[in-house]
């Protein structure tokens, strides 16, 4: 097991690490920004090492200052948590060249699914549905007036290197699309490096269920149920649960199955997810896959029983997995809420000073958070302060535990999303499970 490990993250997720850490008995080092310097993680973890100033350009995402850091404070192992470098390759393979381990998969794995369409094309290898669409980065204008002709209008113009929901534009005819053609190349340039951009075939108001993967370097692998992330705005999430109401046991199987075999192909090891776009005649199309762990693994985590970050650092150091798909099995349900430091109806971040926090607790309630009392929120980065995840014997108990969780979660001094959450969890459509990528479009806000 490793002896110290380097969070490069901030704010709840590196908690989550924090603790994960202290219960292997692996002493915790946080890297942080100056504008974090006061931050809870700070606190909380063995040791801090400040990496650079408030802009995430000069430290987060500063590999020579993180690399610097490890070496400084004798980690052997760097986790990333997710977003800034998590599904970095240079970052990871820096750190091999280094003999850091790197708490995810082989740069490789990084490289392979990072790039969308290449992403793409080895699922269609795999056998895995993928999504009608151009069979690689598109040449120009010419081939995706082709492509879009055989597959029909709709079509969703996506960045090879995209993600998060950046760097896609929906096309609703011809007469949009070389123009559309020239704005997401832009915008994937300016946001990836890359302009590569591909094609597919948009599906009106799916479902997006996503796939928990995990496996070792002896290559034991598993998966852990779907996610249902339907209800999100503009591509980011809002709230999860698990598992999801529209797929029965059978199609579960399935899904698990081919997520598996996705992995298999490619010989992945650590944490990962497979997401799909999943149409109500149960047919489910790949869209990518995620090489890292996500927001929303807790409600994985509160169905299965099983620690998923604690797995992480486990494998990465070697060992086998600690279960086997038979181990694993659905307890309950469980619903996640994402509480955002914006502005619940413009959603403008609302960045400063939290006066009183007041968290909710309670049978089936968890929150993680990096919140404390005279916090002051920094701008420079993801508005994304707290998640709270709770797990009932049912869907309708997790339901009337979440709406008691958000009326017994108050913030002073910001704007938060709270107020939405509470609207979703009275929604007629939501208490029935009919949901989709369009829920909060289609709710009026």
């Amino acid at each position: 097991m490793f002896k110290k490990v380097l969070i490069a993250n901030r704010g709840e997720v590196a908690m989550r690490i924090i603790r994960a850490c202290r219960e292997l008995g692996v002493r915790s080092v946080l890297a942080h920004s100056e504008a974090d310097a006061d931050s809870l993680p700070v606190r909380y973890a063995d040791q801090a090492i400040c990496i650079g100033p408030k802009e995430a350009s000069k430290s987060y995402l500063n590999i020579p200052s993180l690399i610097a850091a490890a070496e400084v404070t004798d980690c052997d192992a760097v986790h990333p948590g997710y977003g800034f470098l998590s599904e970095n390759a240079g970052f990871a393979e820096v750190l091999e060249s280094c003999n850091i381990n790197f708490i995810g998969p082989s740069v490789k794995h990084i490289q392979l699914m990072g790039d969308k369409s290449q992403a793409k094309a080895t699922a269609k290898k795999a056998g895995v549905p993928v999504t009608p669409g151009s069979d690689g980065p598109l040449s120009g204008p010419e081939e995706a007036l082709d492509v879009a002709s055989k597959i029909g209008y709709p079509v969703l113009l996506k960045a090879s290197a995209g993600g998060g929901g950046k760097g896609m534009r929906l096309v609703h005819s011809e007469d949009e699309l070389v123009d559309s053609l020239k704005i997401v190349r832009a915008e994937a340039a300016s946001a990836f490096g890359n302009n590569e951009i591909y094609m597919e075939k948009y599906i009106t108001q799916p479902r997006h269920i996503e796939i928990q993967i995990i496996g070792d370097k002896h290559g034991n692998l598993v998966h852990l149920f779907e996610r249902d992330c339907s209800i999100q705005r503009r591509h980011q999430k809002l709230l999860e649960e698990a598992p999801s109401v529209a797929v029965d046991a059978e199609t579960r199987k399935m899904m698990g199955d081919t997520a598996l075999r996705l992995a298999r192909e490619i010989g992945y090891y650590n944490a990962g997810t497979v997401e799909f776009l999943y149409n109500s005649d149960g047919s489910y199309y790949f869209m990518e896959m995620n090489t890292r762990i996500q927001v929303e693994h807790p409600v994985t985590e509160m169905i299965t029983g099983i620690d998923l970050v604690k797995e992480q650092i486990r494998v990465a150091a070697g060992k086998k997995l600690s279960f086997t798909q038979d181990d694993i099995h659905i307890n309950g349900h469980s619903i996640e809420c994402r509480i955002n430091a914006e502005d619940p109806v413009t959603f403008m971040p609302s960045a400063g000073k939290v006066d009183e926090v007041y968290l909710p607790g309670g049978p089936g309630v968890r929150v993680d958070t990096a919140l404390f009392n005279g916090y002051r929120i920094p701008p420079y980065y993801d508005s994304m302060i707290a998640k709270v995840i709770v797990l009932g014997r049912d869907r309708e108990e997790a339901i009337a535990r979440m709406r008691r969780a958000m009326g017994g979660f108050h913030i002073t001094g910001i704007k938060t999303t709270i107020p939405l959450h509470v609207r979703i969890l009275h929604t007629e459509r939501f208490i029935n499970g009919d949901i989709d990528t369009k829920f909060i479009e289609d709710m009026e806000i």
